[in-house]
């Protein structure tokens, strides 16, 4: 991403415009064209605004996201476990970001403008351009994730793919044994159904989606990374095949 790219990523009124725009043009698709159920709001209204990792199983590239966005800004507002009427778009809650595979967020004007929004972009470690390839940790990528956690929330897709039941990814479990963050499960349903892969189009309309947040976990920091991602991969209920990717 550009140094302009990166500095209106890091300025405050930019983001609060770019949340305000793809919220109301993604609302009515959420909330009319389809139903969105949330639950658990409870467990995250009273998080510090910090140190917060949000762990989800993922459907769509964007539209998993942006949900999460309208529902963080609708607890700042006081809402519980819904959206109604979006005027919470009038002062949203931007002190979040979002781990985002770098190679996406680069493929077309849009998702560099979600970008812009907070994606956290780092290299895929065991894909890149359609080919296998097993990485080591990115020491940049963690750099990167680390720097936001120490002022924000983050959301994190362990897997790292749209696929369900894909293995998780170990650097999610090493990012949490160096910074040990509050880690807050997230399980979601529907979003494949209703929206094409990348979340920006309708698929099949009037589907259900559910958002449901966990209680935080319960980590031991000292813990392996295999034991601390073996217990998010069961927390996003994607532990069908207890593999790991390294």
């Amino acid at each position: 991403m550009s140094s302009l790219g990166e500095k209106l990523k890091h300025t405050r009124i930019i983001r609060k415009l770019i949340y305000a725009v793809v919220g109301i043009i993604s609302w009515p698709g959420l909330t009319i064209i389809n139903k969105l159920r949330i639950s658990g709001t409870e467990h995250i209204r009273d998080l510090p605004k910090k140190n917060v990792l949000f762990v989800s199983n993922h459907q769509t590239y964007f539209a998993d996201v942006i949900t999460f966005l309208h529902i963080f800004c609708a607890v700042k507002w006081r809402k519980q476990n819904k959206l109604g009427i979006p005027y919470y778009l009038l002062n949203p809650f931007t002190n979040v970001y979002y781990v985002a595979a770098e190679e996406t967020m680069r493929a077309s004007w849009i998702s560099r403008l979600f970008t812009v929004a907070g994606a956290i972009t780092v290299k895929r470690t065991w894909r890149s351009e359609g080919n296998e390839v097993r990485r080591g940790l990115d020491p940049s990528d963690t750099r990167k994730i680390t720097r936001a956690l120490e002022n924000n929330w983050v959301i994190t897709f362990p897997q790292g793919t749209t696929k369900a039941f894909a293995p998780g990814r170990k650097g999610t479990a090493l990012i949490i044994k160096m910074c040990k963050p509050i880690v807050v499960p997230v399980v979601i349903n529907g979003f494949w159904r209703a929206f094409n892969k990348k979340g920006l189009r309708f698929k099949k309309r009037g589907s259900l989606l559910t958002v449901r947040f966990k209680e935080p976990l319960k980590i031991d920091y000292e813990a392996s990374p295999e034991e601390i991602l073996q217990k998010i991969m069961c927390a996003i209920e994607q532990n069908k095949e207890r593999q790991f990717v390294f």
